[in-house]
């Protein structure tokens, strides 16, 4: 990692924020420090453009010079994402429009969907949603103008760069183009979330 593209922050008493340039970065970083923690690492947070270490002591000039000097260029070694299938019906509200907006048939804005390897780049909104990167470019669709007061549990929904799934029922501005009967967070389960940071995801289309 070259030292001028990452920016190291204290974050309270027991945290550093990395600050990186894209997510690509982020998911190296996260994937870097989750093969070869910080003395005393106890969580990490990644998000869009930073990523949260949070320890279990103060950090020191030493941790933030580890960090700036971690070199990423083989994050993909190691152990290997896992990979969770969701089944979804292509049925959504927004469907029609994203396919207008995409020049698309929705036939094939669904195949594109189903065609592609997402990854869970971070997670945030409510608990158990995971922010899915890696859409083709031409599926990159603003949000609603107007916001839903209210978007049923397990919509599948696309805004800029990301597609993502509601975790439970909420408002909303993503446009909806599906629905999934997965179970994105149960505390009972370990872990709670089915799509954790680093996880690889595909749409299965179902009816």
């Amino acid at each position: 990692m070259e030292a001028e593209r990452v920016r190291v922050l204290p974050c309270g008493d027991r945290a550093l924020l990395t600050e990186v340039p894209d997510l690509e970065t982020v998911a190296a970083l996260h994937a870097a420090l989750r093969r070869s923690p910080l003395p005393g690492q106890v969580d990490l947070v990644p998000a869009a453009r930073t990523v949260l270490i949070v320890l279990d002591r103060p950090p020191s000039e030493l941790d933030a010079a580890r960090l700036r000097g971690l070199p990423l260029s083989d994050s993909e070694a190691g152990e290997e994402p896992r990979t969770v299938e969701v089944p979804v019906v292509f049925d959504g509200p927004d469907l029609a429009e994203v396919a207008e907006r995409t020049g698309r048939s929705p036939a094939a804005v669904i195949e594109a969907l189903t065609g592609t390897q997402l990854t869970v780049a971070f997670g945030g909104f409510a608990p158990g949603f995971g922010y899915l990167s890696g859409l083709p470019d031409d599926l990159s669709v603003p949000r609603r103008a107007t916001p839903r007061t209210r978007v049923p549990a397990g919509s599948v929904g696309l805004a800029g760069p990301f597609a993502g799934i509601y975790p439970r029922a909420s408002p909303g501005g993503w446009q909806l183009v599906g629905r999934t009967d997965a179970v994105l967070f149960d505390v009972d389960r370990n872990p709670p979330a089915l799509l954790a940071p680093g996880t690889r995801v595909r749409f299965r289309e179902v009816r």
